[in-house]
């Protein structure tokens, strides 16, 4: 496990945008919250391409990625948002150059398989929060998703508990265990790559957005055949937005696709979590150990900085 360096006031983050093109008026509505927090901000030299769906080329999102690894004057990177174009990038990233300059990284939706990938090629923690232009510089960001950047400036440990959000508990249980994952479609997408997924022996975050209940049972259904359900050690059930079937369609209720991969699996398993794509957005490391307790109906994770 390699924890980035804390945050201090007067240091500059970059914000850069590895997947879609970023909405540019609401990236630069954000600017002004993160210099309040006493930050700089250093946008990224491609941030305003388009490329269809993607913002620029992979070669122009790849060099930003390291530019901001590469520039010890940046002691965070930010992304601006999600979309679709990380797993693009994923085999001509630097490892060794992240590794070296180990920094806090922050976002999550596509931003999932870059997680991923650092995680399980240097260790380096990461972190799955709210983004630039895609929440912080919307008018219905919440106050309790802005909080949640205090842990980049202390070490602190996070306490999720029924406090934040009710909590329903599919399996009773307590494990302690490195956190991984993120956005369920961007999971399943590594089975079978280079980058897939390891599970075993973690805590396995899911959420998503916009996938209605046969997609997430798909989804399921593929890490279950590939082993990443039954190997994890618990597992954390985020926001599942907009899940609901289509009017009018034949479906299972997303509580019943739940309960049919995990009812039978011997670990703890809670649902509820306000992590994903909501407000307000509790934002967590990813790779730094944490402890489940069902019993309780809580779960800490360990400080994410130094």
């Amino acid at each position: 496990m390699l924890l980035p360096q804390r945050l201090q006031i007067g240091d500059t983050i970059g914000v850069i945008a590895p997947a879609g093109p970023p909405n540019i008026a609401n990236l630069k509505r954000a600017i002004p919250v993160f210099q309040k927090m006493g930050l700089g901000v250093r946008l990224g030299t491609h941030i305003n391409n388009v490329n269809g769906y993607l913002a620029g080329t992979d070669e122009e999102r790849l060099s930003d990625l390291h530019n901001m690894f590469a520039d010890p004057a940046i002691k965070a990177i930010i992304f601006a948002r999600g979309g679709y174009g990380t797993a693009r990038i994923a085999p001509n990233i630097n490892y060794n150059l992240i590794q070296q300059n180990p920094k806090i990284m922050w976002g999550y939706s596509d931003i999932t398989f870059l997680h991923t990938t650092i995680y399980q090629a240097t260790g380096l923690v990461t972190f799955h929060g709210p983004m630039v232009a895609s929440d912080v510089g919307k008018d219905n960001f919440h106050d309790l998703s802005l909080k949640q950047f205090e842990q980049l400036f202390e070490p602190a440990t996070l306490v999720y508990s029924e406090i934040a959000s009710k909590l329903t508990v599919i399996n009773h249980g307590i494990a302690t265990a490195p956190i991984v994952g993120g956005n369920l479609s961007l999971l399943a997408s590594t089975i079978g790559t280079p980058y897939e997924i390891d599970t075993k022996g973690k805590l396995l975050l899911i959420e998503d957005v916009d996938e209605v209940p046969y997609k997430i049972d798909g989804m399921l259904n593929q890490l279950k055949q590939a082993g990443k359900l039954a190997n994890a050690a618990g597992i954390l059930v985020g926001d599942f937005a907009n899940a609901e079937p289509k009017e009018g369609k034949h479906s299972l209720t997303l509580e019943h696709v739940f309960y049919d991969y995990f009812s039978n699996l011997l670990i703890p398993i809670v649902s509820g979590f306000k992590i994903g794509h909501c407000q307000p957005h509790f934002a967590i490391p990813l790779g730094t150990t944490a402890t489940i307790d069902t019993f309780r109906k809580i779960v800490k994770i360990d400080p994410g900085v130094r």
